[in-house]
């Protein structure tokens, strides 16, 4: 792999508070997973929506989240973001303190912290072009993949850890100490940003500027492909990511600090999938690497639902995972780099927050319909109907023009 994004030292500092915030957020997933299902004893309706209120605002904020983008500095708009998220996951320890939790109050909280994410990852996917060349585009989203798989790799083992030390509550602290550090290493780092023609907001404006996005997403001949498939693979992710937990935690009798292990080979698989990423990018394509990512889902889950309650389930069920990952380490960085590629600079804020803002969308109907699926008929046929929609994903990739997209011969 090129190392021209890790000779960039801006992008340098904030591949660091990337990948630091990663940590944090893995192990305060598995923290807020055991507080809901186990010290708040959560129905699987009720693990859909506190899942769904962290995506919920991406439904109604993304698309203005990516014209406010096009519009002002990028950086600023990582550093508040992150300062705001640190606050806010800190009322979770606080209101346990004060007995004051509840699922309702934890669902608001994730609430809070998802509408200031949408800001968050609109400015940092857009940003990403500006630290680095396009030359090195491919290169840096696959470090920055690398870095969030090294997280996801130890950070669910190390939280399950922390939240049978600890407990829950406090193990969400991590998080909001992440959020922190990333926000003093961002407000740090030295960028030039291009000056902001001064252009009229009046809710038509804004409008116009929402609708510009999407005539430019889904006409497009590479991009509104990937856009769908990502849309239904996120709904299916959702359905599948819902039945987990409990799936994991009460059907398969995992503990605590299994239950973390298992999860942790998501990163595994995500690590050398990553790793992979430009070699397979250059080797297959952009369109080739991301049919394969998305192949890799189906047959994933799939092994997922067949797994039985025994110690092979287990086993079986931390291949899955490595498989799953795999498959996002792959995907993630080469469509990434070849979206930014291919996007106008003005047109970045608006291209990735209206991707986003549609799969966080499908990821509230993946979650609400996965808890109601696994609540009326089980856990193991919510992950079957999953299994289906990563499949349809796969098919939408294959049958179109991306599948044979290639990366510019100069990005990377």
């Amino acid at each position: 792999m090129s190392d021209e994004a890790m000779r960039i030292p801006a992008f340098v500092r904030y591949w660091t508070a990337s990948t630091t915030g990663s940590f944090g957020t893995a192990v305060s997933t598995v923290a807020i997973q055991v507080l809901v299902v186990q010290v708040l004893v959560a129905t699987p309706a009720e693990v859909g929506v506190v899942n769904a209120a962290r995506v919920l605002p991406y439904a109604f904020l993304g698309v203005f989240a990516g014209v406010l983008v096009d519009r002002v500095r990028r950086k600023p708009l990582l550093v508040w973001s992150n300062a705001a998220q640190a606050v806010a996951l800190l009322a979770i320890p606080v209101l346990w303190l004060a007995d004051a939790l509840s699922l309702s109050v934890v669902a608001g909280v994730l609430f809070v912290v998802g509408a200031l994410s949408v800001l968050e990852v609109a400015a940092r996917q857009s940003f990403i072009p500006r630290l680095v060349p396009r030359s090195a585009l491919l290169s840096a989203n696959a470090r920055i993949d690398q870095g969030d798989t090294v997280a996801l790799t130890s950070g669910p083992a190390l939280g399950g850890g922390m939240v049978a030390l600890v407990g829950a509550p406090f193990t969400v602290l991590a998080d909001a100490l992440t959020c922190a550090l990333g926000a003093v290493m961002n407000a740090r780092l030295r960028v030039e940003e291009p000056a902001l023609p001064r252009r009229p907001s009046t809710p038509a404006d804004v409008v116009g500027d929402i609708a510009d996005g999407i005539r430019f997403i889904y006409p497009h001949r590479t991009i509104a492909p990937h856009a769908i498939s990502t849309h239904i693979w996120f709904t299916g992710n959702a359905m599948a990511v819902t039945a987990f937990a409990p799936f994991a935690l009460r059907e398969m009798g995992l503990g605590v600090v299994a239950y973390g292990i298992v999860l942790a080979f998501t990163g595994v698989g995500g690590l050398l999938g990553s790793s992979l990423a430009v070699r397979a990018g250059h080797r297959l394509g952009a369109g080739g690497a991301m049919l394969l990512g998305v192949v890799v889902a189906p047959v994933a889950w799939a092994s997922t639902a067949s797994a039985p309650p025994t110690v092979l389930g287990v086993v079986l069920l931390g291949a899955a995972q490595v498989m799953a990952g795999f498959g996002m380490g792959i995907e993630n960085a080469n469509s990434l780099g070849y979206r930014q590629s291919v996007t106008p600079d003005e047109m970045q804020g608006r291209m990735n927050a209206t991707i986003r803002s549609a799969n966080r969308t499908c990821a509230v109907i993946g979650a609400l319909t996965g808890g109601l699926v696994a609540q009326l008929l089980g856990l193991r046929p919510a992950l079957w109907v999953a299994v289906a929609l990563f499949v349809v994903a796969a098919v939408v990739v294959y049958g179109s023009p991306l599948r044979t997209a290639r990366h510019d011969p100069g990005t990377d």
